[in-house]
């Protein structure tokens, strides 16, 4: 799943692409919302709250997405030809000069502006965001003492923006084992300003190569212990999580 930053460059692209120009046709492929059409209306911007988009359309609508497993956004020139197959479209939005499309979306509805609330209003500080605030972060992951580390920190309604692969590279940073209560964390603000740090690295640059994310029984880079991978988030959603078991040993 796509995570904080890439999240952000993706409202960064769709807003390069969008913002100040009228839209000549819009096709929106989910039932609920197939009969709206917002073609003459001008895109105000689009913004990143976490892992979700708002592209605000007009003054008064605001186009809800978030890209779930699988889904991505393409900008590409008019008429030109979609790189995925047209059943995997489920919005379109054309102007003049471009047109952006969703493949796969895991959320899509048209909001009016004054409800953005209802679809973000649950998130946590972003991580990325102008709202971030490290101390109601840790705030907020104080109250989930029993909660291990490495789910709490993907609790999106703690802190927005951290996924499953930061998460992974979070602990390993912190030499802290993914099932460690939130409870045990020797330096939980520490912690939280490691990931801020991460996600601004990745805005900035192209990120090093994962200490541990997805390098399962390949060798630690730090000690050369093979990288061990768990499954973490409950029976109905579960997410791979990867360690070093020297380097984030388990503690009693």
């Amino acid at each position: 799943m796509p995570e904080g930053d890439a999240v952000l460059r993706t409202a960064r692209r769709l807003d390069r692409a969008l913002t100040g120009e009228v839209l000549t046709r819009t096709d929106v492929r989910v039932p609920r919302f197939a009969t709206v059409d917002l073609a003459g209306q001008t895109v105000a911007g689009t913004v990143a709250r976490g892992k979700h988009l708002l592209t605000r359309i007009g003054d008064d609508w605001t186009l809800h997405t978030h890209l779930k497993m699988d889904g991505s956004w393409a900008i590409l020139g008019p008429g030109q030809r979609w790189p995925k197959p047209a059943h995997t479209v489920r919005v379109v939005l054309e102007t003049d000069t471009a047109q952006a499309v969703g493949f796969l979306l895991g959320v899509v509805e048209v909001l009016a502006r004054s409800h953005e609330a209802e679809a973000v209003g649950h998130l946590g500080p972003d991580l990325l965001g102008s709202d971030w605030d490290e101390d109601e972060a840790v705030r907020r992951l104080r109250a989930h003492p029993d909660e291990p580390v490495f789910d709490a920190l993907r609790d999106q309604t703690s802190l927005a923006g951290i996924g499953t692969m930061w998460a992974a590279e979070i602990c390993f940073t912190m030499g802290l084992h993914p099932t460690t209560p939130v409870r045990d964390v020797p330096d939980l603000l520490r912690t939280v300003r490691v990931g801020h740090l991460k996600l601004e690295q990745a805005m900035a640059r192209r990120p090093p190569t994962n200490a541990v994310y997805g390098r399962g029984r390949a060798a630690c880079l730090r000690c050369g212990t093979p990288i061990q991978r768990m499954e973490l988030g409950g029976e109905a959603r579960p997410r791979p999580a990867y360690f070093c078991p020297a380097c984030q040993p388990m503690r009693s």
